[in-house]
């Protein structure tokens, strides 16, 4: 599953130096899946649309920071908490549920994002 962020936050970016992926983005902000990791070329989406790993996607909330789904493995492999939560003043940092994976997926993603 990965990690979403609540419209409580109270967009202090804590969270976002935390994130080993570069998952986390302030609001408004486009976001690649090339940023902080060393994916280039072709990369699917978790809804099956192929990007670009440097092509520059819409922001996913322009009123507070957002977490790229496609990039969260929940700190799994680096971490044994989601450091965005353990951070958080405000406890906006909670599982999404749209997003739900298993240990196995985001161990898999962690390994294509840092090869």
């Amino acid at each position: 599953m990965a990690i979403m962020i609540t419209d409580e936050c109270i967009n202090c970016g804590a969270c976002e130096p935390e994130c080993p992926n570069n998952a986390i983005y302030e609001g408004g902000v486009e976001w690649a899946m090339s940023d902080g990791t060393s994916l280039t070329g072709s990369y699917t989406l978790g809804d099956g649309k192929v990007v670009d790993a440097e092509e520059q996607n819409d922001p996913i909330s322009d009123d507070f920071y957002y977490i790229t789904p496609d990039k969260c493995t929940e700190c799994v492999g680096f971490h044994e908490e989601p450091q965005c939560a353990a951070v958080c003043p405000v406890d906006c940092c909670v599982p999404d549920p749209n997003h739900e994976e298993g240990e196995e997926v985001l161990l898999a993603r962690k390994d294509r994002l840092h090869l």
